[in-house]
């Protein structure tokens, strides 16, 4: 028999079938022994599953309740051990709160609802309706398990409808409950309603929508759900037509910005966003699609010819050594100039020599000065360093992310 060193290497995969026929008392010590590395103990957590000695649960336990423990062991165990009632009191306790050791609050909520605590179905909620996947998994599951345990109606009536998680539930079990949805499309609060027109699934149902729904903006959710579902582009341009063509109007952004954002981050937008900004993006005429490296090789040349000497241009992921994004860098002199690679504009870091602006603007290129780059996109919310929200304009045209 190879040994868990052996089965859990240093470098390569680990042998999750060899795992599972070592003897699971083996597996037990190895996981209490602290001594062990987090990357091994938590594969033989893994292992353990359905095979718990009884003999080492209150070892096991004591390795969740150990601040000092390493987070990925102690969340694993707490799904391996999720049918132990003796762990609730110590789960519930206020002292958990204090516990800020990474992903351990929702881990505990998750336990809570998997062992039957009614109380947790608040928290569980708020995290079901999370951005962030792992947290959305952890209150997904403990809710599920406190329906299975008490049926949907229960659980439905403990929560309520006064907050918008607590509405976003109700959505998915009528959604699992074959009942139709589409009303929540006029939710006040837009993460709701992009919960209902993702769950929606009769074309039918949402074309009569359309005639009747309350506002422009459940309209709007039914037009682009109904796009969803039929990709039928000439469908959604009449619906849009037939509203008004509504739209979001930002101060101070032209069309030729407008398009080119609308088209960039409209479809792949964050759920708090209006409804608005993906329809237009769907509908209205995309933008000429850049060529990255003409651009680049326009501005390095207009740059040269200009006396500036420019260094060869960097993707804002190399710049960064991480990530990527929609610009790229080309310094000259002490200045660094950055070209989007969404379409032919430019800007600085810093004030830039006119000598950098005229040559660029001589190659096609718009100078997005800080007055228009400051323009912020209202209800436009994109992902940007763990925030969804607008951003501005030269944050959209000159955008990274690590």
């Amino acid at each position: 028999m190879r040994s868990i060193e052996d089965l859990i290497p240093r470098a390569g995969s680990d042998d999750t079938a060899g795992l599972r026929e070592v003897d699971a008392q083996e597996l037990a010590r190895y996981v209490v022994d602290r001594g062990h590395p987090w990357w091994r103990r938590r594969p033989c957590v893994i292992a353990l599953t359905r095979r718990v000695p009884e003999r080492y649960v209150p070892e096991l336990i004591a390795c969740v309740q150990d601040p000092r423990d390493t987070s990925e062991v102690r969340r694993s165990l707490l799904d391996l051990l999720a049918d132990r009632t003796e762990l609730l009191p110590w789960l519930r306790h206020e002292d958990r709160a204090a516990d800020t050791s990474y992903g351990m609050g929702e881990a505990f909520l998750k336990a809570r609802g998997l062992l039957g605590d009614r109380t947790a179905a608040r928290g569980l909620a708020t995290l079901a309706a999370s951005p962030q996947r792992s947290a959305r998994d952890a209150g997904d599951a403990g809710l599920d398990g406190l329906v299975d345990r008490y049926g949907a109606d229960a659980i439905l009536a403990e929560l309520g409808e006064g907050r918008p998680e607590d509405r976003e539930f109700h959505v998915w079990m009528r959604y699992r409950a074959d009942e139709d949805v589409t009303d929540a499309l006029a939710d006040p609060d837009r993460r709701v309603a992009y919960v209902a027109h993702s769950l929606a699934t009769d074309t039918d149902r949402l074309r009569a929508y359309l005639d009747e729904a309350p506002t422009t903006e459940a309209k709007v959710w039914a037009a682009y759900a109904l796009y969803g579902l039929t990709e039928d582009r000439a469908e959604a341009r009449a619906v849009y037509d037939r509203l008004g063509r509504p739209r979001v109007e930002v101060e101070g952004l032209d069309e030729e910005l407008r398009r080119v954002i609308v088209h960039a981050y409209g479809p792949g937008c964050e759920r708090p966003s209006d409804p608005r900004w993906r329809l237009e993006a769907v509908c209205a005429d995309p933008p000429a699609r850049p060529d990255v490296d003409d651009q680049l090789r326009r501005a390095t040349a207009a740059l040269a010819a200009a006396g500036l000497a420019p260094k060869p241009p960097v993707s804002c992921g190399e710049d960064n050594q991480q990530g990527d994004g929609t610009y790229h860098v080309i310094e000259v002199g002490g200045d660094r100039l950055l070209i989007s690679t969404l379409g032919p504009f430019a800007t600085a870091e810093e004030d830039a020599p006119d000598a950098a602006r005229c040559a660029l603007a001589s190659a096609g290129f718009r100078w997005i000065d800080g007055e228009t780059g400051a323009i912020r996109v209202t209800d436009l919310c994109v992902y940007s360093f763990g925030r969804r929200d607008s951003l501005t304009v030269d944050a959209l045209l000159f955008f990274w992310q690590d």
